[in-house]
């Protein structure tokens, strides 16, 4: 059923400085893998959950489910199970490749994080949704849409003042029967959440605008039906009337 939409429009200076203000804030979530055992508030968490449930998804089909967890037996039992699997994919499954990948991190099979911090999300994904009577419904790009409710959450937790750590142990199926979800439903991650403890680190690098940003725009010289290479290369750079650079820096400019 459609409604009026309700938009708040802003004027530019408030754009601006929401925007600054939420990046400002945004640019300081960071992966945290050492935790308090210190609780959260369930009404965070409540509203995270309601947060990530706003998300986009496909033919609004909403293809997710998050089943949460501060019981200590319960994080005990996802925690061996997962370095069970872990275990396996670090001795035998992982290739050089990947352990090379991984080691600035410092990740190993050991994951005290699972039992220590307050809270575990183990968010599913469902590609049908079953009605009432049985139905069987087909869920549109259902992988797209969990893992864009995931930034959601992720955002919101971090904006409530909590951190996060995406773990994805390979395989999760362990995760239907520890947060008691059907086999119907596919395990996507399972999102650590809590404070971080007092001497946790981070790694601190994040790509600049220029290596995760272009802006192509409409130019009177250029034809969308040349596929001349250097003509994509030249507009993909630079565009025109655009600036995505901070005010005054003449290198970020596209």
């Amino acid at each position: 059923m459609n409604k009026k939409l309700e938009f708040q429009r802003l004027q530019d200076a408030e754009m601006k400085t929401a925007a600054q203000s939420f990046y400002t804030k945004m640019q300081r979530r960071r992966t945290v893998r050492d935790f308090s055992d210190q609780s959260v508030p369930a009404e965070v968490i409540r509203n995270a959950l309601l947060c990530a449930g706003t998300a986009p998804s496909g033919a609004n089909m909403q293809p997710w489910h998050f089943a949460v967890t501060t019981d200590p037996k319960i994080k005990i039992g996802i925690k061996d199970a997962a370095e069970a699997e872990e275990k396996t994919f670090y001795t035998q499954r992982a290739p050089e490749a990947w352990l090379d990948a991984l080691a600035p991190l410092g990740t190993d099979e050991h994951k005290p994080f699972l039992s220590t911090a307050p809270v575990l999300i183990g968010v599913f994904l469902k590609k049908f949704t079953y009605t009432e009577d049985g139905k069987r419904l087909k869920n549109y790009y259902p992988y797209e849409s969990v893992g864009i409710a995931c930034g959601l959450l992720i955002s919101a937790l971090h904006h409530s003042g909590l951190a996060t750590l995406t773990h994805t142990p390979s395989p999760m199926a362990f995760l239907n029967q520890a947060f008691a979800r059907p086999k119907t439903e596919r395990p996507y991650l399972l999102l650590v959440v809590g404070y971080p403890e007092e001497t946790a680190k981070c790694l601190l690098s994040k790509n600049c605008l220029l290596r995760i940003s272009s802006a192509l725009l409409a130019s009177k010289h250029r034809n969308i039906s040349n596929n001349n290479n250097n003509s994509r290369r030249r507009h993909s750079r630079y565009g025109h009337g655009l600036n995505l650079s901070p005010t005054g820096t003449k290198t970020a400019s596209f």
